[in-house]
């Protein structure tokens, strides 16, 4: 027998990412806030040229910037 989540059609992940946030939402309001904020994730990256480390950018930053210059040409 086939797990629901696989029968779906979906990955192991994204079935957990939507489970999580599917009880974080049933929760009161109190718990809801603080488990929302422990759901969120902050990627950043650093490029590295000669063997030195860039500046450390925030990843959804820097992708909001690269969208925007890339629809202004």
């Amino acid at each position: 027998m086939a797990f629901a989540w696989k029968a779906s059609g979906i990955s192991y992940n994204r079935y957990i990412s939507v489970a999580s946030r599917v009880v974080r939402r049933s929760l009161k309001e109190d718990k809801r806030i603080a488990a929302e904020k422990r759901g969120e994730s902050d990627l950043r990256f650093a490029k590295w040229e000669n063997g030195k480390q860039g500046e450390v950018k925030n990843l959804a930053d820097a992708n909001a910037a690269a969208e925007s210059s890339a629809g202004s040409s």
